[in-house]
Formats: C-alpha cells, structure tokens, sequence
C-alpha cells in the first residue's frame, strides 16, 4: 500500500494503484474516441496518475498536466513519455487562453463542487472541445472503497455525481454529449487489516471502536486471493460530458 511521508496511506496514490488494474480505461475509450475524435494537443487537468489522458493523447501533439499533488506528479513524470507537468491546482494553473485543442478532467472534484467557475475556466482554454468524466453510479463517490461498505458505516451522498453537475450547469451550458460507461474499480490490498486500519481512520473511527475488527471481517468476505494479497471490487460508473466551443 502506498504511504505518504508520516506513514499514513496515500489516497491519491491508492486510487491511482486501482486504476491500474482496473478495466476503467478500456471501459472509456471507445466513447472517448467517438466522442472525440480529433484530440489535438491535450490539456489534462487533476490528471491524477495520467491513464486515461495517456490513452486518448494525440500521439503526435502535445499532452500538458495540471496537478497539485506531488505524489500523482512522480507518477506522470515515469510516463513514457510524460506529459509536460504543471504544478498547481486548476484555480492557480497560470495558462493562457486557448492554449490546448482539447481539455480533458477526469475524476476531480472540480465539476461537482465549482461548476460552473470550472467549466468557463476549462473553456477558456480550449480551442475545440471540453470533455469531463464524473461518477455516475448511485452510491457512494469519495472514499476510496466505500462502495466495499454498508452505507450506515460510509454515511456518503449517494447521488450520481453526474446529476448533481447537471443540476448545478448555468442554463443553455447542457453538453453536446453524454454517455454513461459502466466499469470496476479493482484494488489489490497485500495488508487488509491495514486497509481496514486506514478506511476505519477516514470515516473518523476512534481507536477501539467495535466496528474496526467488523470492518476487517467484512473486507475479507469480499476479497478475491490473488499473488502477494487479495483483491477488491467495486462496481462503478462515469458519465462522459462534452462541450464542443461553438456550442
């Protein structure tokens, strides 16, 4: 499991290790390629550890990354080969207007918590086209695995996160396209009392709180085996939402 410098687990890094051996980026991309056929040069922001904008990246164009998170920028710079990094949140990343072909944001908060100051930010600097990637399964959307939970223990807003973008978009900024894909989040765990330790801490659990060994108990019901720990899944869905910059 991925530690962060006070030997705390690293979220970004854990959610960045499941994507890798999940289906989400084969699950995406043929939408993503329908959806956009021309990418030009890439503008992924909150690119995480960079798979799906290492997927849909124009081979010949330029790829830039915007992300804060020194954890996902070590992971975009072992890229081969990397993307161009910008060290900044998307509200501080210092770019000029039209300055990509296509901008990409996927699996940030952004859209669900600043909609609209996002969406005119993205649109600034693109020349063609916008494209997000939100949740849209109805469950949980925040903490890595709370899917794996009974919702009395995560106790999250359950909304798809696509409805709650739709519902905060200024009217006449409905996109040109929305589709849904359908896909599984899947983590290989070679510690789960370790991971337990680590959810349990999230949802703010005290230490000697009964639910701590129940909440091994129950990762460990759900576990696949597989070489060096077991497996965790979960169902998840994202919609994909693309604004073409003449619409």
């Amino acid at each position: 499991m991925a530690r962060c410098g006070d030997g705390a687990v690293d979220p970004l890094e854990l959610y960045a290790g499941g994507i890798d051996t999940s289906d989400y980026v084969e699950q995406l991309m043929p939408l993503l390629r329908a959806a956009v056929p021309r990418v030009g040069t890439l503008l992924d922001v909150g690119a995480g550890g960079g798979q799906l904008g290492s997927a849909m990246r124009d081979r010949i164009a330029a790829w830039t990354a915007v992300e804060p998170s020194p954890s996902m920028r070590r992971r975009l710079g072992a890229l081969v080969p990397p993307p161009a990094l910008v060290n900044a949140g998307w509200q501080d990343a210092d770019l000029p207007a039209s300055c990509a072909d296509t901008v990409l944001a996927a699996n940030m908060p952004a859209p669900l918590t600043d909609t609209a100051a996002f969406l005119a930010r993205c649109r600034r600097w693109a020349r063609r086209t916008v494209v997000w990637v939100v949740p849209a399964q109805r469950g949980p959307r925040g903490l890595c695995l709370a899917g794996c939970l009974p919702r009395e223990w995560h106790g999250e807003d359950e909304t798809p996160g696509v409805d709650i973008v739709l519902r905060r978009l200024p009217p006449g900024d409905r996109p040109a396209i929305l589709v849904r894909s359908d896909w599984t989040f899947r983590l290989d765990v070679p510690d789960l009392p370790r991971m337990a330790a680590h959810l349990a801490d999230r949802l703010g659990w005290a230490e000697g709180d009964p639910r701590r060994p129940e909440l091994v108990l129950h990762l460990a019901a759900q576990a696949l085996p597989v070489p060096g720990g077991h497996r965790l899944s979960v169902s998840r869905a994202s919609a994909i939402l693309v604004w073409r910059k003449d619409s």
